[in-house]
């Protein structure tokens, strides 16, 4: 699935001007980074509603191209000055995670775990 695929399906939008063609074909949703450590696939997104630089920082160790921020929150200057630095793609909706989770689920993104 493709970043504007993923945008388009959760009424997103994005907020780094960075164009990725990274193919994502996993979502993982959490709010504990620790959690996000244990990812060790490729062509993640992950799903979250934390948002401070840290969430920016842990998906550059843990090699996520791409972060979805739910529940209406929006990246801070500092997320989006990073997330640009690491590569990274911040998206944003309104969709709580439940919502966000289940729609990309029914249009064929895959689970982790």
């Amino acid at each position: 699935m493709t970043i504007d695929e993923i945008t388009s399906i959760v009424d997103g939008r994005s907020v780094t001007s960075i164009s990725a063609s990274d193919e994502i074909r996993y979502a993982f949703s959490s709010d504990l980074m620790s959690d996000v450590l244990t990812v060790l696939e490729d062509g993640v997104l992950l799903i979250t509603g934390l948002v401070n630089i840290q969430t920016v920082r842990t998906a550059s160790m843990a090699d996520i191209s791409t972060v979805l921020l739910v529940r209406g929150k929006t990246a801070t200057s500092e997320m989006i000055d990073l997330a640009t630095e690491h590569g990274i793609v911040l998206l944003e909706t309104a969709y709580s995670m439940f919502r966000a989770s289940g729609v990309l689920y029914d249009a064929g993104l895959k689970p982790l775990f």
